[in-house]
């Protein structure tokens, strides 16, 4: 179950611009492999945003886990995700890394979890292995919102 209303023509939860079934929809469903870090972030970003966390657990490197599971994604309250906003991204062989900052709502108050993770390739796929905590950096009150509701910053979440 997800919590929000959403369909597959509906632009994709990662931001990129696509629809769901262009971008993350054939790796949630696993007709497709992420063909990078930045393309498995996103699908990742996209399986918490829709709550599909057996694909977080398929796709988090078996040796990183630490007793991860979905039951423990699961587990209320669960954050209102709002928005993602890649940082940078790289690739050197088998190893790669996205900074990124993934928006959302929990108890009324905005924040973000900023990391800058690793992932490596085993074989043709990519996994999620750590991350890196990052201090968040709020837009300033000008800026777009982080919602992609259109408003500006200040009129909107950050009221």
């Amino acid at each position: 179950m997800t919590n929000h209303n959403f369909e597959a023509t509906s632009l994709c939860p990662c931001c990129s611009g696509l629809s769901y079934q262009q971008c993350c929809q054939p790796l949630h469903l696993k007709t497709q492999i992420a063909q990078n870090p930045e393309q498995l972030m996103r699908s990742r970003f996209s399986a918490f945003y829709l709550n599909k966390f057996a694909y977080l657990i398929q796709t988090h490197h078996k040796d990183y886990l630490n007793g991860l599971t979905e039951q423990s994604l699961a587990h209320e309250p669960l954050p209102h995700w709002l928005s993602l906003e890649v940082k940078s991204a790289s690739e050197n062989g088998n190893l790669g890394h996205v900074t990124f900052q993934a928006w959302y709502q929990l108890d009324n108050e905005l924040d973000a979890i900023h990391e800058c993770s690793d992932f490596i390739k085993l074989g043709n796929e990519w996994f999620y292995t750590q991350g890196e905590q990052k201090a968040t950096v709020f837009p300033k009150r000008n800026d777009k919102c982080v919602c992609n509701s259109g408003k500006k910053f200040k009129q909107c979440c950050g009221q």
